[in-house]
């Protein structure tokens, strides 16, 4: 079906054909979308749909490539100005040129459009060297110049061929809109309207090099999907990009947080120091300190979210930008969290991951074989257990027992080098906890929650709506269930590396009547003994490739969402042999 436009001159343009009518509410396609879809359909979906999207050093000079055309909003020349430029031999060109035609559903900001002889040619900018490959350059990018062709003929301007300009090469490739150019954008457009309309995205690709390099690797995860999904290929290396922004901790309650020009800057009545927002990953406030609008504002552009402490270490809030547009996980989460039998079945899992982490905790750190060969016989009899309860409330009668078991072995792993006066442990207390080894224990759980609520925020969850652990107000319910696994792997160790290794010492403990916390000296070295935790590497114990405990939560997160999507039959748990 062809759509006509007509000429200031008189003749008539003709369109090769209408888009496919988009489902009610979707936006016109972006044009460059159309380019993504063409090189990966999964991909398209994921920065379009879902919203996603992680720099590469690809993407940053591909901005570096575009910061000319960019600059201000160019106005298309009406036909008539075309036609005049053509009689007088004269060549228009204009950049940054934005379009969009609800006939086509298409919207494109073409870099810059030349008027010659009465045509116009779109010209699209590119990082990089021309390819060397038939017609050249690759039919992503030729469907994208010959999109942009096509609004500017639904713009009433003839406009046969486009052209590519290679940064890297300074070489310029035609682009002409023949037939077999003008049949791929129409399948493109049809097949991005289709993926776009669907519930889940196109399958990820299968051992394709376009992967390594791709910016959204980490959160496309194609061979950790096809693996789990399929009992494909094991993954290779997770090739994402090393990031060397920290968390930004500040304790203390007379401290003020300002903006200054690309940096934040931290006063004290002790002094002032300042770090850049690039090396900044998060920031968190403990107690009182002052945080100031304008520096709030850039955080949120930026997706930094800043955390709330109390004083005393409880994890209060945290305040991130608009918040992550992956509504289909949440959907998915919130129509899962109504199902008994799901909660169920995720949360056996939870539980048995957990008590194989308590138990292998134990098992590489009991002082003696014959105590702990029985309590890690009972440990293996609890997780089996916990596999075959029956409903939520046996299993967390089975929790519960193993966590007596694990607290009550626990106190055989203290060694610390002073002797364990002031580290006595008989058993887990809290609210308040009302000795040092149970104030850690209580400190490292909120420094996890914190965590990990992030990491689920960050990738489109709620963390609030959990399956193991039931709704309560101001309760982040999910952080708490994807934590169980993780407490004695990221918390308990830490308390027995930080006491054995006399990190934190006896005198870093305040009492105060039943109650006993840390100091802010005692806080300053557990914060720094956690986060050394979280950017310690692991061979991970599924896919086999070095990774980071930092992302490791990012990955259960990511994997979380998966499943609930429907792309993996199960959410597989960390658990270290």
């Amino acid at each position: 079906m062809s759509v006509n436009s007509r000429h200031p001159g008189g003749d008539q343009l003709s369109l090769p054909f209408e888009a496919p009518r988009r489902p009610a509410g979707m936006p016109p396609l972006p044009v460059r979308m159309l380019n993504e879809f063409v090189y990966c359909p999964r991909l398209a979906y994921l920065e379009w749909v879902q919203r996603e999207w992680a720099d590469s050093a690809d993407t940053v000079e591909g901005r570096t490539v575009h910061r000319a055309v960019d600059a201000g909003q160019g106005a298309l020349p009406s036909p008539d100005a075309v036609e005049r430029a053509a009689e007088e031999g004269e060549r228009l060109h204009t950049r940054s040129i934005r379009l969009s035609s609800e006939t086509l559903g298409l919207v494109a900001v073409i870099d810059v459009v030349e008027a010659r002889d009465g045509c116009l040619t779109p010209v699209d900018y590119k990082r990089g060297a021309r390819p060397h490959v038939e017609g050249g350059a690759w039919l992503p990018e030729r469907v994208q110049s010959c999109a942009q062709g096509l609004l500017l003929r639904e713009a009433g301007h003839r406009s046969d061929e486009g052209a590519l300009y290679f940064a890297g090469s300074r070489e310029r490739v035609r682009v002409p809109f023949d037939e077999a150019l003008l049949a791929a954008t129409r399948a493109a457009i049809e097949g991005l309207t289709g993926a776009a309309g669907a519930d889940q995205p196109p399958p990820p690709l299968e051992d394709s090099p376009k992967c390594p390099r791709c910016s959204l690797v980490g959160i496309c995860l194609p061979d950790e999907v096809n693996f789990l999904a399929r009992q494909a290929a094991p993954p290779r290396p997770l090739a994402v990009a090393r990031d060397e922004a920290m968390p930004l901790w500040v304790q203390s309650p007379d401290a003020r947080i300002a903006k200054r020009g690309a940096r934040i800057e931290v006063k004290t009545d002790e002094g002032a120091t300042s770090v850049a927002l690039g090396d900044v990953s998060q920031v968190i406030v403990q107690g009182p300190a002052t945080l100031t609008t304008p520096c709030l504002h850039e955080l949120m552009r930026r997706e930094v979210p800043v955390t709330w402490l109390s004083l005393g270490g409880w994890f209060l809030g945290h305040t991130v930008g608009t918040g992550h547009g992956n509504v289909e996980w949440r959907t998915a989460q919130y129509r899962t969290s109504f199902d008994p039998a799901a909660c169920l079945r995720l949360a056996r899992g939870l539980v048995r991951a957990k008590i194989r982490n308590c138990r292998t905790l134990l098992r590489r750190n009991a002082p003696s074989e014959a105590p702990a060969d029985r309590a890690l016989a009972a440990l293996a009899r609890l997780a089996d257990d916990a596999e075959r309860a029956d409903g939520l409330d046996g299993l967390l009668g089975i929790e519960g027992a193993a966590a007596a078991l694990w607290f009550r072995s626990f106190a055989t792993l203290l060694r610390p080098p002073d002797g364990l006066d002031g580290f006595e442990f008989e058993r887990r207390n809290r609210r308040p906890p009302r000795d040092p080894v149970n104030a850690l224990l209580s400190y490292g759980y909120a420094l996890l929650t914190r965590q990990v609520t992030v990491s689920l925020s960050a990738v489109g969850l709620d963390p609030y709506r959990g399956f193991f652990h039931q709704p309560r107000w101001g309760r982040p319910a999910l952080a708490l269930d994807m934590m169980e696994p993780l407490r004695p792997l990221l918390c308990d160790s830490v308390v027995l590396g930080a006491v054995n290794g006399g990190e934190v010492k006896a005198g870093h403990f305040v009492r105060s009547g039943d109650g006993t916390a840390l100091t802010a000296h005692g806080r300053k070295a557990f914060i720094g003994a956690f986060e050394r935790r979280l950017g310690q590497e692991i061979t991970h114990p599924v896919f086999g490739y070095k990774v980071s405990w930092r992302r490791v939560l990012e990955l259960q997160a990511r994997l979380l969402g998966r499943h609930l999507a429907g792309e993996i039959p199960e959410w597989p748990h960390v658990m270290p042999r």
